[in-house]
């Protein structure tokens, strides 16, 4: 599990107050489905919500801490029933090229005047 500062904990929480919870567990807990969902989601963002559906703070800080160790993550909050987690991207995937989904840049449409001339 890594470690964060104080001052990189509030650096990612003022980050993470515009994204959205991309995960949800329900009252069932953790299953491998919901594990490999967190790990695509931080491979992809480094930093995501989770929202948990227990009632139980306990049961939320213990579950906080097991995502974070199996996913080597760092907690960055738990507020509610929202959870925070954070994990750098590796060096690996930041050298793979991703593919560009814009278009190229189509050469401007030929008005009606420029077949005239």
């Amino acid at each position: 599990m890594l470690l964060l500062t104080a001052t990189q904990r509030r650096a990612l929480s003022a980050r993470a107050h515009a994204i959205n919870p991309i995960v949800m567990i329900g009252k069932t807990g953790l299953s491998a489905g919901v594990i490999n969902e967190l790990d695509q989601g931080l491979s992809s963002h480094e930093l995501i919500k989770v929202k948990v559906q227990i009632e139980n703070r306990g049961a939320r800080d213990i579950l906080l801490e097991e995502i974070c160790q199996q996913l080597n993550a760092a907690p960055v909050m738990h507020i509610g029933k929202i959870l925070v987690i954070y994990r750098p991207k590796s060096e690996e995937s930041e050298k793979t090229p991703t593919p560009s989904l814009r278009k190229k840049k189509l050469e401007p449409r030929r008005t009606k005047r420029s077949y005239q001339a």
